[in-house]
């Protein structure tokens, strides 16, 4: 059994869905980092920074623990530098639906993990990729009415109604979409000796 606390470097509830899956004792803790674009001009480069600071912030605080960091940018096809954002208004999760119908919709997910006090650190990105089908407009009105996905990057919850938008889905992992790529995660959590399962 690891001697280390656990933290999840996140005040997303999916986040916190995809980690109570594991039966572990963890707790969150909210990174205050500055989101903004900084230069970068590929999806997998600012979620992979984004990933690393939410991680590094807490770490700092936390030397003696693992802090998992995580982040998702999502984009469409041949477009990895035009970043799609969270929505946050009605409106504007009409607009990127609307836009995301008929096309592919790729996310950059990005994890980190790091322990200070063992001077471990691991970033990575996982890809995954969602082909909308062609949205009406009423559809879209009635799903955004439905699930509310004004948090979302890309307008949908894939984890709730949204999976009723897509033609198919395209990945390795599906925690990948969802913000938080398990798969990834387990394999470093043995790595400290934490049993999953």
């Amino acid at each position: 059994m690891s001697q280390f606390e656990l933290i999840l470097a996140s005040s997303s509830q999916t986040r916190k869905d995809l980690m109570d899956r594991l039966g572990l004792d963890y707790r969150c803790i909210s990174p205050d980092i500055d989101e903004s674009v900084q230069g970068e001009t590929h999806a997998d480069d600012l979620a992979k920074r984004l990933a690393y600071q939410k991680a590094h912030v807490i770490a700092e605080q936390h030397p003696n623990a693992i802090v998992i960091g995580s982040d998702q940018v999502a984009w469409r096809e041949h477009a990895p530098d035009d970043f799609i954002g969270k929505p946050l208004t009605i409106e504007n999760a009409k607009a990127q639906l609307a836009a995301n119908s008929g096309r592919t919709v790729f996310f950059s997910t990005a994890l980190s993990v790091q322990c200070l006090e063992k001077s471990f650190e691991h970033t990575l990105v996982e890809h995954y990729q969602v082909k909308f089908r062609n949205l009406s407009a009423p559809e879209i009105e009635r799903y955004v009415d439905l699930d509310l996905p004004l948090q979302c990057a890309g307008s949908f919850k894939c984890e709730s109604l949204g999976i009723s938008l897509f033609e198919k889905m395209i990945g390795d992992d599906q925690t990948t979409l969802m913000g938080l790529p398990m798969i990834q995660l387990c394999k470093i959590l043995r790595q400290f000796g934490i049993a999953v399962p």
